[in-house]
């Protein structure tokens, strides 16, 4: 629960997934960075000693930019030989850039034999998507992918960039729905979404929206333009759900999961207008299926994933349930499954089965 709340310095009820990015690497004796995607079939080569932003050029931007603002911060860099998998779909709106952008300041961390502090790296990481991939992102996935918890969630507090855990009712279970229709935020309104909040700021003489209340905002209706008044109600409203949603989640409380995702939904689709046909097919799927508790975006909107809070015991009806509905309405085969809590990025020291069969 949160989105867009992050940029706007606000709360997020965030989870990091158990969905990965790996490194496997050795180091080299020189400054070159040779890496290899096995999920692209894609490989790249770039000198750590030599970076300049330039043209776009794909999916290695996230592992040069990343390189390029650790060097900005004197930070040791030598090359490497890497391999790289990921399970993380990309362009789903699960902060697959992110986790590619956290496990490569890990490996260079790794190579280079110096640390730093977690909060500082998802800093640093958030940067190079700004200056690199042209993405100007809140914290909340970089911060996400360094501070995850094995099956827990977090409330982040965006202003204080800090954060409280809190597990979720055993009788629940997440479900991430993908409508495998892609996003791309670079060229997406995102930008735009961000530029009105900040515009509703001023407007409001604050640094951050979430520096005012709703009845402050409501006070100036009459005065602001019709699109920007309504991004500012969205985000404060959305800002107001993330503890009670955060109780809810921890107490079973059925009811007030079900209707603050529904609120959640609605608003992002009315006042902030990001959704997307795909995204409307999905809910209509998800609210349909035995077992749903509650169901809302995921990520920025404009298609991509979904989310559902599911009975345990119905798990399974509703995977299948949800996946029947979506594709005789959309003709789409969607990507339904359970996931839990993880650990956020680290050293692997070894690999659980289910992970060696991730990457097979």
């Amino acid at each position: 629960m949160g989105s867009h709340t992050d940029y706007n310095l606000g709360n997020v009820l965030t989870m990091a997934i158990s969905r990965d990015v790996w490194i496997a690497g050795r180091a080299r004796h020189d400054t070159i960075v040779r890496v290899y995607s096995m999920g692209l079939d894609d490989e790249q080569c770039f000198d750590v000693a030599s970076l300049t932003p330039g043209g776009r050029t794909g999916w290695v931007d996230y592992v040069r930019g990343v390189a390029a603002v650790l060097a900005s911060e004197r930070l040791q860099l030598r090359g490497f030989d890497a391999v790289i998998h990921s399970t993380v779909p990309i362009g789903s709106g699960l902060s697959s850039s992110a986790a590619l952008e956290c496990a490569t300041a890990t490996a260079f961390q790794l190579t280079g034999g110096w640390t730093a502090e977690p909060a500082r790296l998802a800093r640093l990481c958030q940067r190079a998507e700004h200056e690199w991939a042209g993405v100007k992102c809140g914290i909340l996935d970089q911060y996400t992918s360094y501070f995850g918890q094995a099956d827990s969630v977090l409330v982040l507090d965006c202003r204080t960039v800090s954060h409280s855990c809190s597990r979720i009712s055993s009788g629940l279970e997440v479900f991430i729905c993908d409508t495998r229709s892609k996003r791309e935020l670079v060229g997406s309104e995102y930008s735009s979404r961000r530029a009105q909040c900040e515009e509703g700021a001023r407007r409001l003489g604050v640094r951050a929206l979430c520096d005012v209340t709703l009845e402050d905002l409501m006070k100036h209706k009459e005065t602001m333009p019709a699109e920007v008044f309504g991004r500012c109600r969205f985000i404060l409203e959305e800002d107001a759900r993330v503890r009670p949603m955060a109780a809810a989640l921890s107490s079973g409380d059925e009811r007030g999961i079900g209707n603050l995702c529904r609120e959640s939904f609605r608003g992002a689709c009315e006042l902030y207008e990001i959704g997307a046909p795909s995204m409307h097919a999905m809910m209509d799927a998800m609210i349909n299926a035995p077992g749903v508790v509650g169901a809302r975006q995921a990520g920025a909107g404009f298609g991509g994933c979904m989310v559902a809070i599911v009975r345990r015991e119905q798990a399974h009806a509703f995977a299948e349930s949800t996946r029947s509905r979506y594709l005789v309405s959309t003709g789409i085969q969607p990507d339904v499954y359970a996931v839990r809590g993880a650990g956020g990025a680290g050293v692997i020291d070894q690999f659980t089965k289910e992970e060696i069969n991730h990457v097979r």
